[in-house]
């Protein structure tokens, strides 16, 4: 991707090396109590309220900087999310509306958000309560080591795929589908997930097709990786990996060739209209 040089969203919250408030020791008798054990330790308490302040505010912590290939991979997200704010910010334009941008929150090891407290482990994530996506930059690690999927087009397709949800959420597209899931059973409520979740992946096409065309962001080879990635984390594929097995009923997030089918849709045709997966055959 060409993408050194290019504006950097101000839309980025760096919370790596922050220990979610849930985690930490919280407020009242809990403070009091670390602070004494400071004093005596002959440590300056002064270090303890600071963290303190960090967690509960998500205020910088002034701890050691990232190693320059997480910096690195920071600044290549905040173009890549400054990228989208260009391209839905034009589309949301042309269709007389106002595109309102996310922020995107960078973590490590674990985050509270206004979805609750979430491990690494979750992988990427958006929440609608706050209208941010959270991102863990040791996911890309895995994408590449364990999913097999290397690339810098890979990690800008996740993004983009995170920034799609919240493209639906201020369509109302999500809404719906959480009122609908609250009265299904589980296969339907899974079903429903499928395909809200191939049309985030398919929006995610969308802007793939303007960023390459109008932004001239791509280069070649940089499709094949999204394709890579969509399928690498298809849900037979990561089913097969966990449990030697597929059970489809319990898909949430879709196949391997959906995944590849719907993002590729959203390339080529680069319109939102054509994203209407509920509509769409199984």
């Amino acid at each position: 991707m060409r993408w050194r040089g290019r504006r950097q969203s101000s839309n980025v919250q760096d919370r790596r090396g922050i220990t979610p408030a849930r985690a930490g020791i919280g407020g009242g008798i809990g403070l009091v109590v670390m602070v004494v054990f400071a004093l005596l330790a002959g440590v300056d308490p002064g270090t303890i309220l600071n963290q303190v302040i960090v967690e509960q505010t998500g205020a910088p912590s002034g701890g050691p900087p990232p190693d320059a290939a997480d910096d690195e991979s920071a600044q290549f997200i905040s173009v890549v999310l400054a990228e989208t704010e260009t391209v839905w910010g034009e589309l949301f334009a042309a269709a007389d509306s106002r595109y309102e941008e996310p922020q995107l929150v960078l973590f490590s090891n674990a985050v509270e958000s206004a979805c609750g407290f979430a491990s690494t482990a979750v992988g990427p994530f958006y929440c609608p309560g706050d209208h941010k996506v959270y991102l863990d930059l040791s996911f890309f690690d895995d994408l590449r080591t364990r999913f097999g999927a290397p690339g810098d087009f890979a990690q800008a397709y996740v993004v983009a795929h995170e920034v799609g949800h919240h493209v639906q959420n201020l369509l109302g597209v999500a809404g719906e589908v959480r009122a609908r899931q609250a009265s299904a059973d589980q296969a339907t409520a899974n079903a429903l997930s499928v395909r809200l979740e191939l049309q985030a992946d398919c929006l995610a096409g969308v802007w793939a097709h303007h960023a390459d065309r109008g932004r001239e962001l791509l280069e070649p080879g940089d499709i094949d990786e999204g394709l890579a990635a969509a399928a690498a984390i298809g849900d037979d594929r990561l089913q097969r990996q966990s449990q030697g097995r597929v059970s489809p009923d319990s898909f949430t997030h879709g196949s391997s060739a959906q995944r590849v089918q719907w993002f590729t849709t959203g390339y080529r045709g680069g319109e939102p209209g054509g994203c209407d997966t509920f509509e769409a055959a199984p």
